[in-house]
């Protein structure tokens, strides 16, 4: 794990330093398990982000924008109650655990002074955000509620007194000497990293493998020398927050993870590197949930058609071979002489044939010779009407086909609000039936949210995500003159650049933009057509998002998330 005792550490002495003294103004919480605190401290507003996610717990600073609810959530409603306006006096951590206890001091309805803790345990899927009551140490209400019959050690429900989880009873390495460690380790056991991880409060086995390849080859001297020489180092706060990224994974930690062998990429913060490293992540995992079932339907109605498109061809192959019935039906008919009732079949010479070699054609014994001519000729008719009706079929099909998979990829890359649009968009087709309206529901008719972007030159670029923002945006919003994007033959985002006549250089930003928010988001080269938004046109009835366009260029660029995150960041 990333997020260890240590990390912990160095992020509490992070927030202290920026947070310490500050007032909390406002408080939001725009997904279950994750509040925002706003914190005017030292003249500038700090966005506080708490996250109890299963698989993303964390406490960091950000610039990421949230969405909120229409209507904020019940925990949300009371830390509001309890805590805005207050000060934050003080942000520690418990022992060497990933525990963080934010004091907070402000006056109640009444006037008296009240004092709060917020208490944030980071514990994978047992992570938890928990208001209390210090005076008396009692739990006024927490993001997730754990019942006895859930854990039997503590509970975490409203009016039950605050319990800590159990101590691990290992020793604080902060305070450990080499000879603690040498004492700690069986040399002739192996598994030294192991060992570490369990002697060691806060010691991950990320830290510990990276003290085990830094020591080179790992002895009673060297190991000892480098695990507390690493620690030395994190006690001076002498930190190089940094992302390792080894083929498509990636690790960050306190300082390049050399044991990994990858390429590192270091920042300025532990909050900036966080911001980094979970940029798409959990929001990406909000919108599996949120859009499970929309997934789900998008994928069986492309593969739906993609088998109609197999049979439909299936058909018109047999269609197509209407001719030789015909030939048949005629051969027949100049042959009624030879046929007699009941035959499975006749040979005949066919005149066709430059050699005037015979053919068999096949008989129904209970039809005459002449019904059964009739037959192929009824035959030839419908194979060749069927013709023109089957080619539309497909044609319709390859359509559907086409529609969802954009908007497959249109899921894979969306924001939970960008789901919802989505979801509409199914419902206006008639592909979907309208869900139970709920209070305070955006009105269908109100205009999609785009993303905005700044390039290099402070020309604003802004990016569609879906079928309806990406209609708002080319057809509505963009000025004819202005530079409109869309990666070449590839489903994707719609991308206009706010100016006529854009520099070079914020092309291809723009272009990068629409690669990266398109199904080529991991390929390389990729072909992004742009054009004048005059030269795009929606044709009459084409499906939400579809366009076509002329007078193109076309440049080739390949996705980067680095760019993607410094345009937005420049908003």
């Amino acid at each position: 794990m990333s997020f260890d005792g240590l990390f912990t550490k160095a992020m509490v002495s992070e927030l202290t330093s920026s947070l310490k003294g500050g007032r909390i103004n406002k408080i939001h919480q725009p997904y279950k398990n994750e509040v925002i605190l706003i914190i005017r401290a030292g003249g500038v507003n700090h966005k506080l982000l708490l996250s109890a996610h299963p698989s993303y717990a964390r406490v960091q600073l950000t610039h990421e924008t949230y969405d909120n609810p229409s209507e904020p959530p019940m925990f949300c409603m009371l830390l509001r109650k309890y805590l805005e306006g207050y000060i934050l006096e003080d942000v520690y951590q418990v022992d060497s655990d990933r525990i963080i206890i934010f004091e907070i001091r402000g006056r109640n309805e009444i006037g008296d002074i009240s004092h709060k803790q917020l208490i944030v345990e980071i514990m994978g899927r047992h992570s938890n955000i928990i208001l209390v009551d210090k005076p008396r140490q009692l739990i006024l209400d927490s993001v997730k509620h754990v019942s006895f019959a859930v854990n039997s050690v503590r509970a975490i429900l409203p009016g039950q007194p605050y319990i800590a989880p159990p101590e691990q009873h290992k020793q604080d390495p902060f305070s450990a000497t080499e000879e603690d460690v040498l004492k700690s380790l069986d040399f002739n056991s192996g598994k030294l990293d192991k060992q570490l991880v369990e002697y060691f409060s806060g010691v991950s086995p990320l830290f510990a493998k990276e003290a085990l390849f830094k020591s080179g080859i790992a002895n009673r001297t060297t190991l000892p020398k480098t695990f507390i020489g690493m620690i030395d180092l994190l006690k001076r706060g002498e930190l190089s927050p940094a992302i390792t990224e080894t083929g498509n994974k990636e690790s960050f930690y306190l300082f390049p993870l050399e044991h990994l062998k990858g390429q590192s990429r270091i920042f300025s913060s532990l909050s900036e590197m966080l911001d980094r490293f979970y940029f798409g992540k959990a929001e990406q995992d909000r919108v599996k949930q949120f859009s499970h079932d929309l997934e789900r339907f998008i994928v069986n109605e492309k593969e739906k058609n993609e088998k109609k498109i197999i049979k439909l061809e299936e058909t018109l192959k047999e269609a197509e071979q209407s001719d030789q019935l015909q030939r048949y039906g005629e051969l027949l008919t100049a042959n009624l002489y030879a046929a007699k009732k009941g035959m499975k079949e006749i040979e005949v010479i066919n005149y066709y044939d430059e050699n005037g070699a015979t053919v068999i054609i096949p008989l129904d014994p209970r039809k005459t010779p002449s019904e059964n001519a009739q037959k192929y000729f009824s035959k030839y008719q419908k194979a060749k009407n069927a013709i023109s009706v089957v080619v539309e079929q497909i044609d319709k099909a390859k359509g559907e086909v086409e529609y969802f998979d954009s908007l497959l990829q249109q899921v894979q890359s969306a924001s939970p609000k960008d789901i919802e649009e989505i979801r509409e968009e199914l419902v206006e087709g008639r592909y979907i039936r309208e869900r139970q309206k709920r209070h305070g529901k955006k009105a269908n008719n109100a205009k999609p949210i785009l993303d905005h972007y700044l390039a290099s030159d402070g020309t604003e670029i802004i990016v569609g995500k879906n079928n309806k923002q990406n209609d708002y945006l080319t057809n509505k919003l963009a000025a004819r003159d202005e530079i409109w994007l869309h990666t070449k033959d590839i489903p994707g985002s719609h991308v206009v650049i706010r100016s006529k006549e854009p520099a070079d250089a914020t092309i291809r930003e723009a272009a990068i933009l629409a690669a990266y928010f398109s199904k080529a988001r991991q390929s390389s080269s990729v072909p992004v057509d742009f054009t004048k938004v005059r030269y795009v046109k929606k044709p009459s009835g084409a499906k939400p998002g579809f366009v076509i366009y002329e007078n193109q260029q076309t440049v080739y660029v390949t996705p980067d998330v680095e760019v993607v995150l410094t345009l937005k960041k420049s908003i």
